[in-house]
Order: structure tokens, then C-alpha cells, then sequence
């Protein structure tokens, strides 16, 4: 299982950088498309996507076939939402708005099978996510395949990052700016991010490694996710699907129009030029 689980083994292997995109539309031919761009991972999302269980679960198996890590975030640090996530076949589950210690380890309770934790086992679809385990494979592997993933991005989480590190079970600790910048006074309204978010990033990124764990964060470009892999993180996003979608169809409108005024202005050159013939021909 953790060699198909190809988000974790990019964690374990070389420099522990992946790349990955996030997923907010619905469609099991959407996010086959998505997979197939050559990322190491996609973000189902169903926090702020317009994703429900059944949406998610046909995405999870899409991307799975592709050879790409699914990941789902999940609305809340709940434990059926866990269970729903990785019983679909998720490689792991990113968990949104994490406070405390106590939320953590709540979370690992709920991703893990006993002895470890209390998630319950019977779900029939997860093993074909990862190359057609038996379910007995699973059970018995599955606590060190998927990766438990927390969001820090509240200033309780801040305060408490490094604890939260340390709590065994939890693998990433993931950045999420406009929350975090939020919840710390500084938003992020213009693109630009204030000195003290800066350094909040960092702290978080310094926790994960101090405490053995991989960091990861949420971007809005390939530019801005590269300044953030060149810093160290090792779970970078770059870019989702519906801004990836917005953004190129302005940009092919935006050249279409310039073509075709372009062309106008050219028709009426010569329009005027025939004009201009005719014009001399009746005078003749």
C-alpha cells in the first residue's frame, strides 16, 4: 500500500517535495483530466467544492486509476467524515480548521483501526485504490499507508503548533494562508501577504520539521508554489481547478477579441481602399 500510495512515498523518497492541484468541481471525467496533468496528488474538496459524498467518491477512484494520490479534505474534524473519506479509497484526508492537541488527536483516533485508533473496517471499495489489495492486506496495512493530515490555520493552531506536531499520528502539518492571515488580523485581500503571516508560515514549516513531520501549503500559482517548494515545503498545491478554468478561458477570449479587432480594423482598410477604387473608376 505505501508504495501506491504515491503522495506518501514522494514524502519518504529524494527531497520529500510533490506537487499537487485541487479539485473542486464534481466529475469522475473531471478529475481523470486533472490526474492525467503529471501531479503527485489531487485535493478532492469538500470543504468549499461543489463535491458531495457520492461525487467524491467516484473522484477518489478516478484519480487512483491514474496512478495519482486522491486526497480528500473533508467539511470538519468529524469522525464519520473521516470514515466516508478513506473507506471511498482516499490516500489520506486533509482535516480544515484543527485548535488544539486534543483536535489531533481526535483525528488520529478517527483514521486509524484499533489497537491505534477506533475506525471502524468494512468498507469494500478503499483496496482497489491501491492495486487490488485483499481486505486483509488493508486492514493489517493500512494505519502506516494513509497519511492524516492537519490544517493549521487558526491562531489557536498557531499557539499550539508545536504540540500539535508532535502528536503521533499526524503526518503533515498544512498551511492555509487566507485562513490562517484571517484569523491572525492579516488577511490577504490584495495578493500580498503581511510581514507577520510571513513569519506564522514559517513557525508552522519550522514545527514540522523539528518534529519530524512533512509540511505542506496551499498556493495560488506556479510561481507562488514554487517560491514555496524552493523554501522547503514538502506538500505544495498550485493551482485548482476552477481558477485553472476561469483563468484560461478570460485569456483565450481576451486573445480571441484581440484577433478580431484586429480584423476589423484590417476589413475596414480595405474596405475603404475598395471604396476608394470604385470611386476613382466612376469618376473615369
Amino acid at each position: 500500500m505505501q508504495t501506491a500510495n504515491r503522495l506518501q512515498k514522494a514524502l519518504k523518497t529524494g527531497s520529500g517535495l510533490s506537487f499537487g492541484a485541487w479539485q473542486m468541481l464534481p466529475g469522475s471525467n473531471h478529475a481523470r483530466t486533472v490526474a492525467r496533468c503529471g501531479y503527485d496528488w489531487i485535493c478532492v474538496d469538500c470543504e468549499h467544492g461543489n463535491i458531495d459524498d457520492s461525487a467524491m467518491h467516484e473522484a477518489v477512484a478516478a484519480i487512483a486509476a491514474c496512478g495519482v494520490s486522491p486526497i480528500v479534505r473533508i467539511p470538519a474534524n468529524e469522525g464519520w467524515m473521516v470514515k466516508r473519506a478513506l473507506d471511498s479509497g482516499a490516500h489520506g484526508v486533509i482535516v480544515p480548521l484543527l485548535q488544539t492537541v486534543g483536535d489531533a488527536q481526535k483525528l488520529v483516533q478517527s483514521a486509524k483501526f484499533p489497537p491505534v485508533g477506533i475506525r471502524g473496517f468494512g468498507s469494500p471499495f478503499p483496496m482497489e485504490r491501491f492495486g487490488g489489495q485483499t481486505q486483509t492486506e488493508y486492514l493489517q496495512q493500512a494505519n502506516d499507508a494513509l497519511l492524516t493530515i492537519v490544517q493549521i490555520e487558526t491562531k489557536e493552531a498557531l499557539d499550539n503548533v508545536d504540540a500539535i506536531a508532535k502528536v503521533p499520528g499526524i503526518d503533515v502539518l498544512f498551511v492555509g494562508p487566507f485562513d490562517l492571515g484571517n484569523n491572525i488580523g492579516h488577511s490577504i485581500l490584495d495578493g500580498t501577504m503581511h510581514d507577520e503571516l510571513k513569519e506564522a508560515i514559517a513557525k508552522i514549516h519550522r514545527a514540522a520539521k523539528e518534529n519530524g513531520k512533512s509540511s505542506g501549503i496551499y498556493s495560488t500559482s506556479g510561481e507562488q508554489a514554487r517560491e514555496f517548494a524552493n523554501q522547503g515545503f514538502n506538500m505544495v498545491s498550485v493551482m485548482t481547478d476552477i481558477v485553472s478554468l476561469a483563468t484560461h478561458m478570460k485569456s483565450s477570449l481576451a486573445s480571441a477579441k484581440g484577433s478580431y479587432v484586429h480584423s476589423a480594423v484590417n476589413m475596414g482598410k480595405g474596405a475603404v481602399s475598395g471604396l476608394a477604387k470604385m470611386t476613382k473608376q466612376s469618376d473615369q
